[in-house]
């Protein structure tokens, strides 16, 4: 009688959910690794942001978003409802290939930068041998502009050649930046250290490949340096990074995961927000009548 009863229960457990697995929170990071399927969905008006390459939830203006197009000198702030678009001249910067930015800490205590990365180079061209992260502090209110004397140039070349590029992860921890090349081949990861120069030319540390993983085209490092996302057209990849452990011992190793990702028309930036609740992505918009920025909400 109660074998039949389980063995008929069975399909009814399995359909309801009732032996899935609960969504505790991991005893190093605090938090569970389980996320939203579906996505939040806020609309961007077309013509604003139609190629947008990065993310950063800003660490000084609650509520608001970073995002830029791949070219120019522009940087947009998107409000997290949608509503609202500001667009910031980044001085007289003019950018190749701009293609990730990233928030985070540097020479100054308690001010929070915008790390932006000139990276990109389609065809690895040898002509353009150095890449540029340009450093400036992030503004403190809506109404405040970026002055040159303010934005900080990093230079840096690749101990291999020329390569093209659109990731950037800054590592809370040790102020290290990284760099994830696309290739078709491999992703391999590069390291800027801390302090990073902004008077010479330095020469990125070779720190190995992340397996599995082609065409690299965003990431981020959560606040606190515990979760790593590196993402590509068509998946998101997720990190734990163990106590210890430096990023790039993290990242040569597999994913702990592949996170939720509903397919965008050109899916190029991720990010998490800025207390890691969930994690946004954005697309450029190609054919596309119009884009979305999704966020997935931590469970």
């Amino acid at each position: 009688m109660h074998k039949t009863l389980c063995l008929l229960s069975l399909p009814v457990l399995l359909l309801t959910g009732c032996w899935e697995k609960p969504n505790d929170p991991d005893p190093h990071t605090g938090r569970s690794d389980v996320f939203e399927t579906v996505p939040q969905r806020i609309p961007i008006e077309p013509g604003q942001i139609d190629e947008a390459s990065g993310l950063a939830d800003s660490r000084t203006l609650d509520g608001y978003i970073w995002s830029h197009n791949d070219d120019g000198n522009l940087i947009g702030l998107i409000s997290k409802d949608g509503g609202q678009i500001r667009r910031y001249t980044m001085g007289d910067l003019m950018t190749r290939d701009w293609e990730d930015i990233a928030v985070g800490a540097g020479p100054r205590e308690g001010v929070s930068y915008l790390y932006l990365a000139d990276i990109g180079n389609n065809n690895s061209d040898a002509a353009f041998d150095i890449s540029y992260i340009y450093r400036v502090p992030e503004l403190t209110n809506l109404n405040g502009s970026f002055q040159n004397n303010d934005i900080e140039r990093i230079m840096y070349r690749y101990p291999d050649g020329p390569r093209d590029a659109e990731t950037l992860l800054f590592d809370p921890v040790s102020k290290d930046l990284f760099v994830v090349s696309k290739e078709l081949g491999r992703a391999d990861i590069y390291r800027l250290p801390y302090p990073q120069p902004t008077e010479s030319v330095i020469v990125a540390e070779l720190v190995g490949s992340i397996p599995s993983v082609i065409m690299a085209t965003g990431g981020d490092i959560s606040y606190d340096g515990l979760e790593i996302l590196v993402r590509t057209y068509t998946s998101v990849y997720y990190w734990k990074r163990k106590a210890g452990e430096t990023v790039a011992q993290t990242l040569t190793q597999a994913p702990h995961k592949t996170l939720p990702y509903q397919l965008e028309p050109q899916g190029e930036a991720v990010c998490f927000d800025k207390d890691a609740g969930g994690y946004y992505t954005i697309s450029e918009r190609g054919t596309a009548p119009s884009v979305t920025l999704n966020y997935y909400k931590r469970k």
